[in-house]
This record gives structure tokens, C-alpha cells and sequence, in this order.
């Protein structure tokens, strides 16, 4: 799986949505180009912003056993896989804004780096390793731009 850590994988994946335009459709799916970058920057939003509610403890034991490697190992997910509420993106979103803000977090990322990430815990998860955060940040963003066609 390539690195969201290192420069190299950062341009390429901001290269690949920088030839997204706002009409560019999906090869599968129910988002539009726009709620489909929204929807990529709720995985960032839940590491920079206090914007969702901690699961509570049973639910977290859930997320952990059944949800966890799933997320974070490095198998890509399938078309039309289901997906937790908060990801879930129905409203009209501004196409040039979200992109601009999905690519603020992926140049983040990459700044902040392996050693920022290493045992860095996961509102949902509990603590990651630095290669499962790499893993749930590339894979998904990944399954997203190919869902694009790009």
C-alpha cells in the first residue's frame, strides 16, 4: 500500500483530484463528485476537529472487534460498501471549497508524519499504528478517486 506519509503519494493523490472537475461522474455510487470529497474529509475531520460525538464504550468494543481491520488493513473495500452514518453526505456541497479542504488535510497528514500518527488514538478505533492510520487514509481515499474514474 503506498504512503500517505511520504511527498510522493501526497502529489500523486492530489494530482489525481485536481483532474476532477464539478461534472465529473461516478462509475458506481449515489454521491456526486462534491459530497464524495465532503464525505473523504469526515475520515480527516474525526483526527483534526472535535466535530463527532466519541462512540460510548459498548459501541467502541463493536467498532473495534467487527469494523476495525476491515478499515485498516490493506485489502481495498468493494463498490457500494456500506458505510457508518457519519459519512453519509446528502446535502449539496460546494465543489471547489471541498476540494481545496480535502487537500489541506492530506498535506497535513503528510507534515505531520509517521512518528505524529504512531499510537495516535482513533475516536472509534483506539490507539493505531502509524501503517493502520497510513492504511485507512490511503485505501480510502484511493477507493473514492477510482469510484471517479481518475
Amino acid at each position: 500500500m503506498k504512503n500517505v506519509f511520504i511527498p510522493e503519494t501526497t502529489d500523486e493523490l492530489i494530482a489525481r483530484i485536481q483532474m476532477l472537475t464539478s461534472d465529473t461522474k461516478p462509475l458506481w455510487g449515489k454521491m456526486d463528485v462534491a459530497q464524495m470529497l465532503a464525505h473523504c474529509s469526515v475520515t480527516y475531520e474525526m483526527v483534526y476537529e472535535e466535530k463527532y460525538p466519541r462512540p460510548n464504550p459498548f459501541m467502541k468494543l463493536l467498532l473495534k472487534l467487527l469494523v476495525k481491520n476491515y478499515v485498516v488493513n490493506e485489502k481495498p473495500y468493494k463498490q457500494n460498501a456500506h458505510t457508518a452514518p457519519q459519512f453519509i453526505i446528502t446535502s449539496d456541497k460546494d465543489f471547489e471549497a471541498e476540494i481545496a479542504r480535502l487537500i489541506n488535510y492530506i498535506r497535513e497528514t503528510q507534515q505531520l508524519g509517521t512518528t505524529h500518527f504512531e499510537g495516535k488514538e482513533s475516536i472509534s478505533f483506539g490507539a493505531l499504528t502509524s501503517q493502520q492510520w497510513n492504511n485507512m487514509f490511503y485505501k480510502h481515499l484511493n477507493h473514492h478517486l477510482t469510484q471517479f474514474g481518475v
